[in-house]
């Protein structure tokens, strides 16, 4: 990030040629722009090519000082802002939001071409099961390693994650994790931070929540790492914040075909039926958004299921709710999980 700031941000007594030349080697964002810094780095204004092109039209003059000509009416968003709606911004066709410090100064930009939310939430991706059923696929690698497409399964799943504004991640870690630290490092080259949470003893689904210290934010997200979807992040923040929930759970769609007729009964006496009926259930599509107070629920160190978290919650009247996946979810767990994953992904890339 330190980079590409440097690269779109220029002094306020630049002139129109210098900006084009700087503007000519932006490579990191999609769009040509850059915001102008006055002596002590507040931004006062955003340069675009556009408005270079407008200037020049009118007089042809590449020494114009660039403070005549910026945009000093820009719009931006403060690090202070915990949850940022970029709809309003996208409807407006803002491509490149800058996210100013409390000073003025520049603490970072959000590039809406790439970044779909910007929810705060750290994310925890448990990744340390042994994965049998898919072996021997999985006796030299690790099941979330296994490539799908162009990159690891687990790797679609943090990339959507960053697309949603997440920058902190904790990975759980136990059989071969060797490889993913290895893969990922500390996540600077993808822009974030990931620190291994190690499973001496399997934890289950939950258990490894635990072992963090102190999670930053109010809200985490625990997902499997196995799990290939589109699901909606923001979906599921949006809920938990609108509906005040101590956690939301992604669900999809499980339907039930009885080829037979179904009886509605009093003793044996048959008082209705239904001939072939189709039942929908809503399932546990793996992936939660719970509100930090309710780790409390979870022992320290020990197994623990997040199904268990889930149970003390309904025992407890807290509010459980879940949010359907409007989109695609595989659960990649058997080898034809595996084969319909790599079909699937031939279709949508």
């Amino acid at each position: 990030m330190r980079k590409l700031l440097k690269q779109i941000t220029i002094s306020e007594n630049s002139t129109i040629a210098e900006a084009l030349r700087q503007l000519n080697e932006i490579r990191l964002i999609s769009r040509l722009i850059l915001f102008v810094e006055d002596g002590n780095k507040k931004i006062i204004g955003s340069l675009t090519d556009g408005d270079i092109r407008r200037s020049l039209a009118k007089d042809e003059d590449v020494y114009k000082n660039i403070k005549e000509i910026c945009n000093k009416d820009f719009v931006f968003e403060t690090s202070k802002t915990s949850y940022i709606k970029l709809k309003k911004y996208r409807d407006e066709k803002i491509l490149i939001l800058p996210i100013l410090n409390e000073d003025k100064t520049l603490h970072s930009i959000v590039d809406l071409t790439y970044t779909k939310s910007m929810i705060p939430v750290e994310c925890m991706i448990m990744a340390g099961g042994r994965g049998k059923r898919l072996s021997p696929l999985t006796d030299t690698i690790p099941k979330p390693m296994l490539p799908l497409g162009d990159k690891p399964i687990i790797e679609h799943n943090i990339d959507r994650l960053i697309s949603y504004g997440v920058k902190k991640f904790y990975i759980s870690v136990k059989y071969l994790g060797e490889q993913l630290e290895a893969y990922f490092g500390d996540g600077s080259s993808k822009g974030v931070s990931i620190e291994y949470i190690w499973e001496n003893e399997p934890l289950g689904t939950a258990g490894a929540l635990s072992l963090v210290d102190n999670f930053e934010t109010d809200r985490i997200l625990l997902m499997n790492s196995d799990l290939f979807t589109n699901v909606d992040f923001e979906s599921m923040f949006t809920k938990m914040l609108r509906e005040d929930a101590d956690m939301v759970v992604a669900s999809t769609e499980y339907k039930v075909d009885v080829p037979y007729a179904v009886f509605e009964t009093d003793d044996d006496r048959v008082t209705a039926f239904k001939e072939k009926p189709t039942f929908r259930y809503q399932s546990n599509a793996g992936i939660y958004m719970i509100k930090k107070e309710i780790l409390n629920l979870i022992p320290k160190n020990e197994y623990c299921d997040i199904t268990d978290v889930m149970q003390k919650l309904v025992d407890q009247n807290g509010k459980l709710l879940f949010d359907p996946i409007i989109g695609y979810w595989i659960d990649i767990g058997k080898p034809v999980d595996y084969d319909q994953a790599q079909e699937f992904i031939k279709h949508i890339e």
